[in-house]
């Protein structure tokens, strides 16, 4: 009898510690529609692009194929594939910039690369990794139209 009290109070504690744990500000539809899981994380590709092994194109194809990538960031941002991308500053391992790919795989993610008229030029290459990350990060996409003067 006395165990059984105690395992009973155990289960009481426990359940009424994991209760207090519940977010107050939990949003199950918001949490459903960025696809969060129960700590409001999900799977992400990290994109590392660095400088390519193309040494001899000429500035129009370069042109080119920057303005292409530009273009080709927006198109999979309104596919909801591209949630941040950015440049690097001056670095020693020649990395250029970073994309965060709404996509689980890593072979998903290869294939969105190989639409960039960059890459596929081979001025830009990238290192792809697994990332976990918060569900919500492609949120800030809807005030990033709001706070930026000039479009490129």
């Amino acid at each position: 009898m006395k165990n059984t009290l105690l395992i009973i109070f155990c289960t009481v504690l426990f359940v009424s510690t994991k209760a207090q744990n519940i977010n107050p500000n939990y949003d199950a539809e918001l949490a459903k529609t960025v696809g969060a899981d129960d700590y409001g994380m999900k799977q992400y590709i990290l994109v590392m692009l660095k400088t390519g092994s193309n040494t001899t194109s000429t500035k129009t194809e370069y042109d080119a194929a920057f303005a292409g990538h530009m273009t080709n960031m927006g198109k999979l941002v309104k596919e909801n594939k591209l949630v941040v991308a950015g440049p690097m500053g001056k670095n020693d391992k020649n990395y250029r910039g970073i994309f965060i790919l709404n996509v689980k795989t890593i072979e998903e993610a290869k294939e969105i690369l190989a639409t960039d008229p960059a890459v596929k030029a081979k001025l830009l290459d990238a290192d792809l990794f697994n990332w976990y990350g918060s569900a919500a990060l492609g949120e800030y996409l809807k005030a990033s139209e709001k706070v930026r003067k000039f479009k490129f």
